[in-house]
């Protein structure tokens, strides 16, 4: 494929248009698009939210403000053009209405109605279409996407927050959070990005949470709770709040047919139970990342405490690590003992592309974890990205989205 500094720069910028929507167009991908024409930008749009128009279509749009022609320019797009009519019209009839002579695709889209058949079409029209162009960081901004379309599971984000002494929580319940306000914002964004929010039934009954996304977005992730033995308490704020967002409670087969009368309590405060073979008291949480693949929840953040973070691990189903380190030694003070449950994996877990930034007096490490991130998205190790692009990285949470091209 021929290709230039130039054309890398084009794309680049939308890769970094595409990362504005990390955030707010789940469950579709992240896409940005740059037209070029007489070496001049004369458009560039990204896909801003979901249900609205893709990143073609806003880019389309923006040449008229320029009053330009977008015959005979150049399009940089993210990710392959969508073919098929969903809630918004094939962007693929868009731009060849606009007859643009080049269009650089940086990765084809893997889902089953599109794997190549949007620059099919472009190409039958006429048009001369390249693709691979910024390959690997297109991948990397959308993982998420490239893992369920082909796995039809979730990607696992997990995410903690721990003194230096590694201890998750106080003993004291008094003092709630052991981060600080700035790193609990912050946090939120990754609940912003997700489907779903599984915690494990002591982290409910050690600091009853709600798991909603703050501030308040247009969709609220289902909210899931490990509980192999049914404990929750029926007026934890989970089942007190069900109309804010979907609650499901994750038990065992034998528990379920053994407590039938707080199943059907549950079920009353219109809260699901999903019952799964348990082992060992247990929950099969492979089985239940095959079951929210086919509800089609895309991503799914662990917020759980240090044995539900060590299962996770432990079962290497794992893509992304989120933790905060707050610059505190609780000795005594301190409780759940991260250290202590991760003492039990048997393998070391290593991270790529980590990225390291400070809220306040805490700090930020996250990563995606080595083998699980190539595997289950295709993206291999490799050397730093560009300075430029880890920038896109960094301002979006590592600029991470999710799921399936679809017409919104």
């Amino acid at each position: 494929m021929m290709m230039n500094n130039q054309d890398e720069k084009y794309m680049l910028a939308a890769l970094k248009l595409a990362a504005r929507g990390v955030g707010s167009v789940e469950p579709n991908p992240a896409v940005g698009c740059v037209i070029v024409k007489s070496v001049q930008i004369i458009g560039k749009g990204w896909h801003r939210k979901f249900g609205e128009s893709h990143a073609e279509i806003n880019a389309l749009e923006d040449c008229k403000t320029l009053a330009a022609d977008p015959a005979g320019s150049t399009m940089y797009i993210t990710l392959e053009p969508c073919s098929h009519q969903g809630q918004t019209p094939p962007c693929t009839d868009a731009i060849i209405a606009a007859r643009p002579a080049k269009v650089m695709v940086a990765a084809i889209d893997p889902s089953p109605h599109a794997n190549g058949k949007g620059i099919e079409l472009l190409r039958r029209a006429g048009i001369e279409v390249q693709v691979g162009l910024c390959e690997r960081e297109a991948r990397q901004l959308n993982a998420p996407f490239f893992k369920f379309t082909t796995t039809r599971k979730p990607w696992v984000i997990l995410k903690w927050a721990q003194s230096i002494d590694g201890k998750a929580a106080y003993a004291d319940t008094t003092q709630r959070w052991v981060s600080n306000e700035l790193s609990r914002s912050d946090a939120h964004k990754l609940r912003h990005r997700v489907g779903g929010i599984l915690v494990g039934i002591n982290t409910v009954l050690a600091d009853d949470p709600s798991l909603t996304v703050r501030p308040r977005t247009r969709r609220q992730p289902l909210r899931i709770v490990l509980d192999s033995r049914l404990r929750i308490p029926m007026r934890s704020k989970l089942l007190r709040n069900t109309k804010k967002a979907p609650v499901m409670i994750v038990s065992g087969r034998q528990a379920v047919e053994e407590h039938s009368t707080t199943v059907a309590r549950i079920n009353k405060k219109d809260a699901e139970v999903l019952a799964l073979p348990a082992y060992s008291g247990h929950c099969e949480i492979n089985l239940l990342l095959d079951e929210l693949g086919r509800r089609r929840i895309t991503q799914l953040l662990v917020e759980g405490g240090p044995k539900v973070i060590a299962s996770f691990l432990k079962e290497r189903l794992v893509n992304e690590i989120c933790v905060y380190v707050t610059p505190k030694l609780l000795g005594a003070e301190g409780a759940a003992d991260i250290t202590e449950a991760l003492a039990e994996l048997t393998e070391a877990v290593g991270l790529d592309n980590v990225n390291i930034k400070q809220f306040g007096n805490d700090v930020r490490l996250s990563g995606l974890v080595k083998q699980q991130s190539r595997e289950t998205s295709g993206i291999e190790q490799q050397p730093q990205l560009e300075n430029e692009f880890r920038g896109i990285l960094d301002e979006k949470n590592r600029g991470i989205g999710p799921a399936e091209h679809t017409g919104n």
